[in-house]
């Protein structure tokens, strides 16, 4: 893009948005601005401008300022720039190969768009912003409030629903910037937006120009950093890897990361805490040590392997996603976040954290801990249960994330909010490597982040758990394969609380002939949503064979509860008398188990 007819003055002042005074050869002219933006940074008294020659007759002001010296930066701030410098770059093919048209100033919806694009394949919107608000090489945009801006990022984000492809394309009006970054002070609900566009597809791209007295061109794409305070954001890394190194825990998964233990580790940790998880991840690994194995493996082995981590939808989906991985993946686990998503059972912190512990990828791996410890270094009061949370802590750490530690700084995190940052009672604080950064630290406002949501109060359900006996046999029952605690082994139960007497009616009802009925202690097991308060029986009865047999029971010697039967902790106050007068399990050859 060239200008014709290019002078230089000295800026003087700017009565309005569309006029300023400059010197020009020893006398003061009044010229026309051709950048309606706020621009106080650009023309300070004195500042070096460049002037177009207008070739308009009888136009009121003979020039239009065009660009101005700042420090050793010459920004051009000429607001028609962009969109000219970005249609002739366009037609060169390198940001889209095989382009066949472009078309500027396009309807869409309710918004005019800059540019209209097809390639042999694809149609697709370009929104362009002149960018000219630079601090320390850092670029934001806007430099004053912006509606209108607001309302073309929202109107391309219902453009990518609808199937196109869409850019918003921030032209630098400068050159040797090192990134370009939402400005959240100026206007809050444009960075909120350019987020949500990001989410949705929307590709967001800056380019720096080089820029003359008398041109611009587009010249080299520019870092997008979305995060507001980012600067600060981005000197995590180092104290807090410098803590890892000298205090991780030695736990079996991170000494042999391999990506298949790491999966393991990660969805076995969910819900769990590390000392828990240790012997399950030692037994799963000795039965399963492979994704094969995973895939072959029968469920009432895998329940039983997982009987007593709880969510027990956790492990079938461990064992679905195997089945994936040997019929999609050749039996490998696939290395790249995208793909890990596919995966059933598999969520951004799991992809994140197998992505990058044992693949050396660059994505963010957030839980509760990092969220925790991100909510006080913010001093951000939201509930991290907001999904709006998780999501613009994703996007803030994977701007910070090292290339060359990904999968470190990831455990990090999570170790610091673990051992450090802990949810209950008071943060160690003087053991914090971040202390220095922590703005919730530096208030003295640790425990008041991060916000709590509003519970819903559980639903309370009443049960009469029965354990029945016969010498050393025990009742249990198989529940149904869906819905809560899924095709798990149980003890038979009554709903509501019931008396001895209404115990022994109903088993009498089925033929069992009763010798004693004696009640046990009361016991209560809370889930997320629900809690079961539950009072129980030891039934003794003749023969559990006689009499009617009620569908799903089966009666099962002690021993075979610890090898074979998956019963749920929900049922721990009362797995307890199942071994009572408990015989030797039978010798067992290994080769035919």
């Amino acid at each position: 893009m060239q200008y014709d007819h290019i002078i230089q003055a000295r800026f003087l002042e700017r009565p309005n948005r569309f006029i300023a005074r400059v010197e020009l050869d020893g006398r003061t002219e009044t010229v026309h601005v051709k950048n309606t933006g706020r621009c106080r940074e650009l023309l300070t008294k004195g500042a070096l401008v460049y002037l177009e020659k207008s070739d308009k007759a009888g136009r009121a002001t003979a020039y239009d300022l065009v660009a101005v010296e700042k420090g050793k930066r010459l920004i051009n701030m000429d607001s028609q720039a962009p969109n000219r410098a970005v249609g002739e770059w366009l037609p060169g093919g390198e940001l889209f190969p095989g382009l066949v048209s472009v078309r500027p100033e396009t309807v869409y919806g309710s918004s005019r768009f800059d540019f209209y694009l097809e390639t042999t394949s694809e149609k697709i919107f370009m929104e362009v912003k002149g960018a000219t608000l630079e601090e320390d090489g850092v670029v934001r945009f806007p430099d004053a409030p912006s509606d209108r801006a607001v309302k073309h990022v929202e109107e391309l984000i219902r453009a990518r629903k609808a199937g196109y492809r869409v850019f918003v394309l921030f032209v630098i009006q400068m050159e040797n910037v090192r990134y370009f970054t939402p400005n959240y002070d100026t206007h809050r609900e444009f960075g909120e937006a350019l987020c949500r566009a990001a989410e949705a597809g929307v590709e967001i791209l800056a380019y720096d120009c080089l820029v003359t007295a008398d041109s611009m061109r587009i010249n080299r794409p520019v870092p997008v950093k979305y995060t507001e305070d980012y600067e600060w954001l981005s000197r995590i890394p180092g104290p807090l890897l410098k803590w890892y190194d000298g205090n991780r825990r030695i736990l079996p998964w991170r000494e042999e990361p391999s990506p298949y233990r790491v999966w393991i580790s990660e969805i076995m940790l969910q819900q769990t805490r590390v000392e828990a998880v240790k012997p399950y991840f030692e037994k799963f690994m000795e039965k399963l040590p492979d994704v094969k194995a995973l895939a072959e493996a029968d469920e009432d082995t895998l329940l039983k392997l997982w009987e007593g981590l709880g969510y027990y939808n956790r492990v079938r989906n461990l064992q679905k996603a195997a089945i994936q991985i040997q019929e999609e993946y050749g039996g490998q686990m696939p290395s790249e976040y995208e793909e890990l998503l596919k995966l059933k059972g598999i969520g951004s912190y799991t992809a994140g954290a197998v992505a990058s512990i044992a693949y050396g990828r660059a994505h963010p791996a957030v839980d509760g801990n990092v969220l925790r410890v991100a909510a006080r270094l913010r001093r951000d009061g939201r509930p991290v249960s907001d999904p709006r949370v998780k999501a613009g802590v994703e996007s803030a750490l994977r701007e910070i994330i090292p290339a060359d530690r990904p999968g470190d700084f990831n455990q990090a995190m999570m170790e610091l909010g673990a051992c450090v940052c802990i949810p209950n009672g008071a943060p160690l604080c003087e053991s914090c490597p971040l202390q220095e950064l922590c703005r919730a630290h530096l208030e003295g406002e640790e425990q008041s982040y991060p916000g709590r949501a509003v519970k819903k109060p559980r639903t309370i359900e009443e049960k009469t758990v029965l354990v029945i006996r016969d010498g050393n046999r025990t009742a249990i029952r198989r529940r149904k394969n869906k819905g809560l605690l899924a095709g798990m082994y149980e003890l038979p139960s009554m709903e509501g609380f019931h008396t001895a007497e209404e115990v022994a009616a109903y088993l009498a009802e089925k033929g069992m002939g009763l010798l004693q009925v004696r009640p046990l202690q009361e016991a209560r097991h809370i889930f997320s949503h629900r809690e079961w308060h539950m009072k129980g029986y030891m039934v003794r009865v003749d023969e559990l064979d006689a009499g009617e047999q009620p569908e799903g029971w089966i009666y099962i010697e002690p021993w075979e509860t610890r090898e074979k039967y998956p019963i749920p902790s929900a049922f721990s106050a009362y797995k307890k008398y199942i071994n009572v007068l408990e015989c030797e399990a039978p010798e067992i050859d290994s080769r035919e188990q």
